[in-house]
């Protein structure tokens, strides 16, 4: 068994390899245009969104909306980083990554202490966590920023532009995912605690509600240069294939192992039955928080990765009405299939943005808003299992040990 899943991971590491390289050598030669580059990176990212809700609803079975809403918060954090850096001011970095690294640490110090007492309310769990979240930012301005931004910026100043963008830009990516994953955790806490439904549209007032605050960044917020219902520009485009790629394979490789594990096994347990599971000593709770959050960190990966591919960011871009795009590329595919949801992405994509946008008749390019919906019913009425249903290829399928008389004769035959 261990042989053939290295024979596996070895051809599958090798054409990833390959599509790399020959996507590179694409556009270095100018054989992809920027259009059709700008289709690839999309895809890419619509894609991570859509892996992240899969994980939430197809593999933990919790009907969400708020995609969109935590692609917004990536994609908006990140860029004040790299805005603000390239403008002389690393207080957005500083801010940005001290600040869900101390709120973390005291989310991690109220959890250890709440789990010492009995019967600790769910409000109380929140109002705790919402007030570390709360105290680890306003350490991180007020104490962080003017302590070590200048020698921080003085020491990155200090190193070749080349390397000090690739690290601001990291920096920028990982920041943007985290700050997503704390709030996400701090909304998941009160409301997964509703049915499935309920929370579905739980999530979808969170979706407005970035939408709304985005429109407003400028006024009820203390962001200017995300000039609100205008629309941020000034964004440094700092998004490049190898970028794409690495981002879209560690999200692959983060939900195969995930799944693959223990851990994985109990999030899916809570989808096919929460009270089987909680009567086997699963807490369900913590798997849906779990699950949640990590569909939320890859959202707002997704989200850093293409705002720098844009450099320009819009609140219209995350409106309610857009939330349905990753939950329609997850049924598309198949609930519960990575396979599935990856060949969906960069398919919907490529017709809804490419096919139908460029080769309809003149003055028709609106019509692929018709077109998409009634490839999807004829779909739903001919296969509601999705694409691939269930189907996985054999590196994201998860390989059972051998039955153990098998195990036993092959040890035996090695002996003798």
């Amino acid at each position: 068994m261990l042989q053939r899943l290295r024979g596996s991971s070895t051809y599958v590491l090798l054409g990833a390899v390959l599509v790399f390289v020959v996507v590179q050598v694409l556009l270095s030669l100018g054989a992809i245009n920027d259009y059709w580059r700008g289709i690839l990176f999309w895809g890419a990212a619509i894609t991570m969104v859509s892996l992240g809700l899969n994980l939430i609803y197809g593999f933990n079975g919790q009907f969400s909306l708020g995609q969109y809403g935590f692609y917004a918060i990536g994609a908006y954090a990140s860029a004040d980083v790299t805005y603000r850096w390239v403008h002389s001011d690393p207080g957005g970095l500083v801010v940005v990554i001290g600040g869900c690294a101390l709120a973390l640490l005291l989310l991690l110090g109220v959890s250890a202490l709440l789990r010492r007492f009995y019967g600790v309310s769910t409000l109380a769990k929140f109002v705790f966590s919402l007030l570390a979240t709360v105290l680890g930012f306003f350490l991180a301005v007020r104490v962080l920023n003017p302590v070590v931004g200048p020698p921080l910026y003085a020491f990155l100043q200090s190193l070749p532009a080349v390397v000090v963008q690739q690290v601001v830009f990291f920096l920028a990516l990982l920041g943007g995912a985290t700050l997503a994953g704390i709030i996400s955790y701090l909304f998941g806490i009160p409301v997964l605690e509703l049915g499935s439904d309920y929370f579905g549209i739980a999530t979808l007032g969170f979706t407005i509600i970035i939408k709304v605050l985005a429109d407003n960044t400028d006024t009820l917020l203390p962001f200017p240069e995300m000039k609100g219902a205008r629309g941020m520009v000034g964004i440094p485009p700092w998004t490049t294939w190898p970028w794409v790629f690495l981002a879209f394979i560690f999200v692959v490789l983060l939900m195969r192992n995930v799944l693959h594990s223990s851990t994985g096994r109990a999030i899916v347990s809570v989808r096919e039955d929460e009270r089987a599971a909680r009567l086997m000593g699963i807490n369900v709770t913590s798997y849906k928080v779990l699950a949640f959050v990590l569909g939320s960190f890859v959202a707002g990966l997704a989200g850093g990765i293409r705002a720098h591919d844009l450099a320009f960011l819009h609140p219209q871009n995350f409106n309610f009405i857009k939330s349905f795009d990753p939950l329609i590329i997850v049924v598309f595919g198949g609930l519960g299939s990575m396979t599935g949801t990856i060949f969906a992405g960069f398919a919907w994509i490529l017709l809804l943005e490419g096919v139908l946008r460029l080769y309809l008749p003149e003055g028709f390019e609106t019509w692929r808003f018709v077109v998409y919906p009634l490839i999807l019913l004829v779909m739903m009425l001919l296969r509601p299992q999705g694409l691939m249903g269930k189907y996985e290829i054999p590196f994201l399928r998860q390989r059972l040990p051998e039955p153990r008389k098998k195990a036993e004769q092959t040890a035996e035959e090695v002996v003798a």
